[in-house]
Formats: C-alpha cells, sequence, structure tokens
C-alpha cells in the first residue's frame, strides 16, 4: 500500500472554506466521550467494554479487521444502533442519547458506508437534504442554506455535475454526493464510515485532505473509519484499533502501527517502515506464501554473509 500525499490536493479548496466569518456549526469545538460500550445484534455482543473518546478539533481514525466493530461503534455514536449498555456525551456534558433529534442533527451526522441511490434528483437537491436540521415545518426559511450547499459542492468537486441526475453517476461520483450532504449539515462533530470507498486515486487524497481542513480550520470532531493504514497514518492525530469487538491499542500513529501488534490483530504478517522523504508511517502486508519467501530469502541472506566471512 502506498501512503497517498494529501498536499497535492491543497489548491482544491476554495479560500472561502477559510473565511473567519462562516457561521459556526453547532458543537464546533466539543469533543465526544464514549465509556464502557456494549453492543450486540440480538443476544449476540460483538463490542464488549469499549471506551472511546474523539477529542475536539481532530481527527481519530477507527481501524482493525473487518467484523472487529469499527463500523458498529461508530452507528452507536449516531444514535442508529443503540448500545445495550454504556454512556456517549459531548464535552459539555449534554448526553447524546438525550438530545432531541433536530438537536442532535445540527451537532453530529453520520456518512455510513451505504445508502439508497436516489432516483429523479439532481445533485444539488440531494445536497440540499442536508440543511433538513436547519429548516423548521413546512420548510420554513433557512438563511445559510444556499451558501452551505454551494460550498459543499465546491469542497468535493461536484459543481459541474451539480444539476445533473444522481442517476447518471458512477459509484464514486455518488459517494461525493453523500460526502456533500453531510457538509452541508455543517454539523460539528462529523463521522465517517470509510468515505474513501468507490473513489478513484485523486478523489481518496482530496477527500482525506478535507477531513484535515475540517479539523485543522474549522475545529469540527471527526471520527473516521478507514482500512487503509497508510492512510490513516496520515490523516489522523490518533488511532484505535479494535480487534474482536475491544480497543487492542489506541494513541499516535507510532504507538498503534507497530508490525508485531498489526500482526497479530490481523493474523498475517505486516511490516511498518517510514517514508524516508516525508517520514509518514507505511504499512507492507504478506500473505503466507509471501512470508515464507521473504523469510527463506532473509535466511539465505545471513547464510551468506556467514559463508562470506
Amino acid at each position: 500500500m502506498t501512503s497517498p500525499d494529501t498536499s497535492a490536493a491543497a489548491s482544491t479548496v476554495p479560500t472561502a472554506f477559510a473565511d473567519p466569518d462562516a457561521p459556526r456549526r453547532a458543537g464546533a469545538g466539543l469533543g465526544v466521550d464514549a465509556r464502557g460500550l456494549h453492543i450486540g445484534y440480538g443476544r449476540t455482543e460483538i463490542v464488549h467494554d469499549v471506551a472511546l473518546r474523539l477529542e475536539a478539533g481532530q481527527v481519530t481514525a477507527l481501524i482493525g479487521p473487518n467484523g472487529s466493530g469499527k463500523s458498529t461503534v461508530l452507528r452507536s455514536l449516531a444514535r442508529l444502533h443503540p448500545p445495550t449498555s454504556g454512556d456517549m456525551s459531548l464535552d459539555d456534558g449534554r448526553a447524546l442519547p438525550a438530545l432531541d433529534r433536530r438537536e442532535f442533527a445540527r451537532t453530529l451526522t453520520l456518512l455510513s458506508q451505504s445508502r439508497p441511490a436516489p432516483s429523479g434528483l439532481s445533485v444539488r437537491e440531494v445536497v440540499e437534504f442536508g440543511r433538513h436540521p436547519h429548516r423548521g415545518r413546512w420548510r420554513a426559511a433557512d438563511p445559510e442554506g444556499a451558501a452551505a450547499v454551494q460550498e459543499a459542492l465546491e469542497l468535493t468537486g461536484l459543481v459541474p455535475l451539480a444539476e445533473a441526475g444522481v442517476d447518471e453517476l458512477s459509484g464514486g461520483q455518488l459517494q461525493r454526493v453523500w460526502l456533500a450532504t453531510s457538509l452541508a449539515q455543517r454539523t460539528g462533530v462529523l463521522l465517517l464510515d470509510e468515505p474513501t470507498n468507490h473513489l478513484d486515486l485523486r478523489y481518496q487524497v482530496e477527500t482525506l485532505d478535507l477531513v484535515r481542513d475540517l479539523a485543522d480550520d474549522h475545529g469540527i470532531t471527526v471520527g473516521i473509519v478507514l482500512h487503509d493504514l497508510d492512510q490513516a497514518a496520515v490523516v489522523a492525530d490518533r488511532l484505535v484499533l479494535l480487534s474482536d469487538g475491544r480497543v487492542a491499542a489506541e494513541g499516535p500513529a507510532a504507538a498503534v502501527l507497530r508490525g508485531d501488534l498489526l500482526s497479530e490483530v490481523y493474523g498475517i504478517r505486516i511490516d511498518v517502515d517510514a517514508d524516508p522523504e516525508s517520514g509518514a508511517l507505511r504499512t507492507r502486508a504478506f500473505g503466507h506464501r509471501r512470508a515464507a519467501r521473504a523469510s527463506r530469502a532473509a535466511t539465505a541472506r545471513a547464510e551468506a554473509v556467514v559463508a562470506g566471512r
């Protein structure tokens, strides 16, 4: 896997995004605490006593193998899958389950992995759905709505497609539409479940760059699920490694992305080193056959060194 250079996408973010006079997002500057989370499906518990902290204005990436509970934890924070026990709250003391629906939707939003593809609507019309929590009954006035929608379209590179029908889009383009819808909601807490899925390399890089800007320039608290460990190392301030529904490690990338730990959690050999130019951590995964070949090659090199003495 190759770690993307997110600096390459900086020029795609409009300068208006950094406007200090932009409206304040509900929940901006607030972190999220989850303690003692137990989550299950029916009688089967799949998340066991998880404690999780999303630092205010930082990017926290949840990583781990399939089935480790990453998406389930994110859905629980978004109130889509209530835990059987545990507490979830904002830094100001408000419990997430206690917020009314409109207040919650103005504070926190989740971009899930899959959403139904609407038909008969333009890209702009779908992105406008993100403004629903800011409108009263009967679609009352939303003074900031047009600007929020336009900003979201610009940030996701969708302005040229704004009037196109969403049923004409590719899977990657539709993924960007849903991301724009979440951005138009202008919440202070943003949860992203594998947002780079279905995106080509350029838009993977630009999406991760945008995630960093949301945290750095606007103090938005971001929780993101990523499968690509190299991307997680680049974009996140902190990593949370989940294994079998439990937290196996958490902290900065250097503390979590260790070859011995990753190899144990993923069940295959994973080597970790630093890029000689950027210093970013990068990982290499070895299938069992490749690992055996690498081991034999290392043994042969060692024997050659000994024989040459």
